[in-house]
């Protein structure tokens, strides 16, 4: 039976390694994005592409609709969708924190909303995972907006997984740290903020997003069958650990 998964945000760096890794496994793609160009430049005629803007309900339904046309039921989703805007709460412009709570929590309520929809008209089980942030786990200075964004995908990840599960949808995230993508180019931009960032980790470096990729595809397999309502950490320690201060 073929394998259908949708890769929303699949134009950015994680998007691209999930989408990558998914192929790999099998998985036929539907991936969707706002901008069809940077689209086509990743992907080439490769794929369903599908232009929408997933933080409306319009948008997010549109990915199904098409995807319904072309015979497709996509039965995992990858919600890569994201930004990161920092600013103490004072300094923080309201275009900035509506831009970040759309980007990371309103999307992911549209998006999961119109795939479990979707799945229930069909009465077929699946699986989602979402993108959360060690932000949302442990204070970071400046980081008040994401923080509170990615706070709440974390609830809505134990809801859903509660509401769906006795539907055979399984529901999970991953939070990581910061992660060596151009999301990130504000932070890593400079070889001096790549140090500082790499050094507050208790396993030091910065993450990949191929690292990422690889854990999200396989809470999305067969193997992860049993695990639903998690968010799973992978901050090199950052959330839960205090480092050595040498």
């Amino acid at each position: 039976m073929e394998r259908i998964a949708l890769v929303t945000g699949a134009a950015g760096g994680l998007g691209q390694s999930v989408a990558a890794r998914l192929a790999e496994a099998g998985w036929t793609l539907v991936v969707t994005g706002r901008d069809g160009e940077r689209l086509r430049r990743s992907y080439g005629d490769s794929h369903l592409q599908v232009v929408a803007d997933c933080s409306s309900v319009a948008g997010s339904q549109h990915i199904f609709e098409v995807a319904r046309v072309h015979q497709m039921l996509p039965t995992a989703l990858a919600h890569c969708v994201g930004n990161i805007r920092l600013g103490a709460l004072h300094r923080m412009a309201d275009a900035d924190f509506m831009a970040c709570l759309n980007a990371n929590l309103v999307s992911a309520f549209h998006t999961l909303a119109a795939f479990v929809g979707a799945l229930r008209d069909a009465r077929c089980p699946g699986a989602a995972v979402l993108v959360s942030s060690a932000a949302a786990r442990i204070g970071t200075p400046n980081h008040e907006a994401v923080a509170a964004a990615k706070a709440g995908v974390e609830g809505l990840v134990r809801s859903a997984a509660a509401t769906y599960a006795s539907h055979g949808v399984r529901i999970n995230a991953i939070a990581p740290g910061i992660m060596d993508t151009p999301a990130a180019t504000a932070i890593l931009g400079t070889a001096m903020g790549r140090e500082a960032a790499a050094r507050q980790y208790p396993l030091p470096g910065i993450g990949s997003p191929d690292e990422l990729a690889e854990l999200m595809v396989w809470l999305l397999s067969d193997k992860a069958v049993r695990v639903t309502g998690q968010v799973w950490s992978m901050d090199a320690g950052f959330s839960t650990i205090r480092p050595l201060v040498r």
